[in-house]
């Protein structure tokens, strides 16, 4: 069976363009912290669940806003209410992890609780369009856009704007930017804002583009960090370039395995394999590729 090869690049852009937006504001948040989220997953799973009952009502676009706006406030306010006073109490970076995990645990048991674990389907239609040997959808495009203007706007707000140059400065050296005048701790409160907003919109996506049910969020989770990890840790231009090279090895991978008769279901591992052998070989990833974030 012949492979349509465009169709396979295509379909690389699109996963790289969902990768893109949940990873943006994981390895931000973790440049800035110092730990890794990993209750990332629930606020991807939290924002599928809020779009999906907005564009019941109002569409896409609105799904996609409110449930920015609201996961991006929770998000702020479990930094605020658990990671900082944590971290002012000098708790480590394993103490962070495991506040995060069992956060994870808390909010993903209460999405069961309040949604139960039945899987819930947008029953809006995707309009289909054909060009050329590309078949896509109107979901797909939005999704690729979205990511197009994520990274535009990201660009000018780390470069032309002062909270972009403070995030950078507070990645960079947080005691000098502190010597320095810069509100760390209210850069770090924005930054965990648009992180868990930019999951949200990932997970409207994932659920759109699939179902939406407590896992919806940890589905794609380890793609996520292994474009962090790639990415270079709080780098974000290296967050794009990881984002869209995973989208290639998942979409070429999917055709090798379809190719020695194998499920396509393997294509977790991919994503899996790629953050191992980073961690091995080039753990800083490619933040010396990209040394402006």
């Amino acid at each position: 069976m012949a492979v349509n090869w465009a169709q396979v690049l295509f379909n690389s852009v699109v996963t790289g363009s969902l990768y893109l937006i949940g990873a943006v504001g994981l390895t931000l948040t973790y440049g800035l912290s110092g730990f890794p989220n990993f209750a990332h997953a629930e606020f991807m799973t939290l924002g599928a669940f809020i779009g999906y009952f907005v564009a019941e009502g109002l569409g896409l676009p609105a799904a996609l806003a409110i449930a920015f706006l609201i996961t991006g406030i929770i998000g702020f306010l479990c930094y605020r209410g658990i990671f900082q006073p944590l971290a002012r109490r000098g708790a480590s970076i394993i103490h962070l992890m495991v506040a995060s995990i069992a956060l994870g645990f808390i909010l993903r048991h209460s999405i069961n609780a309040i949604w139960s674990q039945s899987p819930y389907y947008f029953t809006a239609t995707w309009p289909s369009y054909t060009i050329g040997p590309v078949v896509t959808s109107s979901l797909r495009v939005w999704l690729i856009l979205i990511a197009i203007a994520l990274s535009i706007i990201m660009h000018l707000v780390l470069v032309k704007t002062k909270i972009g140059k403070a995030i950078r400065a507070s990645a960079s050296n947080p005691e000098l930017a502190l010597a320095s005048g810069i509100n760390v701790d209210r850069v770090i409160w924005i930054t965990w804002f648009i992180g868990a907003g930019l999951a949200a919109v990932a997970g409207v996506f994932r659920g759109a583009g699939t179902l939406v049910n407590p896992m919806t969020g940890w589905d794609i989770i380890l793609p996520v960090f292994a474009v962090a990890i790639l990415g270079g840790i709080g780098n974000y231009y290296g967050a794009i370039a990881a984002a869209f090279i995973i989208g290639l090895a998942e979409n070429f991978g999917v055709v090798a395995l379809r190719t020695i008769g194998l499920s396509t279901e393997y294509r977790a591992a991919i994503a899996f394999l790629i953050l191992i052998i980073t961690l091995i070989v080039k753990p800083q990833g490619l933040a010396m590729l990209f040394r402006r974030a």
